[in-house]
Formats: structure tokens, sequence, C-alpha cells
């Protein structure tokens, strides 16, 4: 490997950053590791990864579509709050406009149980399901998604400040990811 100047990329060691210890309600887990869907809008899913910085985390909130493993939504902040992942939701619904039905997956945590966030989930139609606790596996389509971004692109760059991630980060969700995701699987505007 030395003599054709190839390096091994190395996994990174796993971080809990789920608060899943609250008194909110929890959604059924509908989903149920159905992870296929017909059309684009039918199914998304929904994670917050971090990202080190030399400021400190950077969060990052993402929603994908089940169809096209396509970044739908996504928001970026210092703190993992509600709003966070509010904007992130905001962004898809936007963007997207589904229809009523659409099944939304994320973990237990505290901000896709927030008020905030089920309201929002209601508003629009959108049915709530969640992971069972301490499964990754029910939501692997979000896992695989950032083990792609931390192993591709993340893990190896070193970050002095929050906006310089933030900035590459977009990049990489609206550029790269977007242009290789198009060639594979077309979809039909705005659903």
């Amino acid at each position: 490997m030395r003599e054709n100047c190839l390096v091994s990329i190395h996994r990174k060691k796993f971080v809990v950053n789920t608060d899943s210890k609250h008194n909110l309600p929890v959604a059924p887990n509908v989903l149920n590791c159905q992870f296929t869907a017909d059309r684009p809008n039918q199914v998304w899913v929904a994670d917050i990864t971090y990202i080190p910085t030399r400021e400190g985390w950077l969060y990052l909130a993402a929603i994908v579509d089940i169809y096209s493993r396509k970044v739908v939504g996504w928001a970026m902040d210092k703190r993992m709050t509600s709003n966070l992942v509010e904007q992130a939701l905001n962004m898809a619904i936007y963007q997207r406009r589904p229809e009523k039905g659409l099944i939304h997956h994320s973990d237990r945590g505290s901000q896709y149980a927030s008020d905030l966030y089920q309201n929002t989930l209601k508003k629009h139609g959108i049915i709530c399901s969640m992971s069972r606790k301490g499964n990754c596996w029910d939501n692997a389509v979000m896992e695989s998604f950032f083990h792609t971004l931390k192993t591709e692109f993340i893990n190896h760059r070193h970050y002095l400040l929050r906006s310089q991630a933030k900035r590459e980060i977009f990049e990489y969700i609206e550029v790269c990811v977007f242009r290789n995701i198009r060639t594979a699987i077309p979809e039909t505007s705005g659903h």
C-alpha cells in the first residue's frame, strides 16, 4: 500500500448523542425497517449527527427520502435543539410539498418528540414513526448516509471554524451528492 500511496480509511468510535430519556410521547414504529418506497415523498427518515471543529461540535440534522436516498431537508447549528430539526423539516416540506400520508421516521430523541416538531408533522398530515429504543437498525438509511458522509468526507478534514464546516457540508449535500443521485434515479418535480 505504501508503494502505491494507498491509505486505509479507519472507522471512528461511535458516540451516542440521542436524548431519549424524556417524558414526551413516543410514536409507534410504523416503518418497521421497511426501507422501500414506490415513489418520492412516501417515506422520509431523519436523524442528527455531529461534526467536530476547534470551536466545538457542529450538529447536522438531515432528512432523506427513502425512494431516491436524496437529502430533502437539512440544517446545521452549534446546539442540538428541537429548532434545529424543525428547520430541516421545514426545508423538506417547502422544497417537496408532500401529500398527506407521508411517513416520517426518526429516533426517539427529545427534539423529534417535542411539541414543536410533532405539531408541524400533524399540521402537514405527516405520519410520525419512531425507532425502537436503542436500535440503530430501525433507521439504517440515515445511519448509512451519515456513515458515508463521515467516512468519505468529514473524517479527512480538520475544521477550525463551524462556518468552514458548514460551507463544505453544504457543498457536499447540495452539489456532490445531488449530482450522483440525480443521474441514478429520475424524480418527478415537486413530488
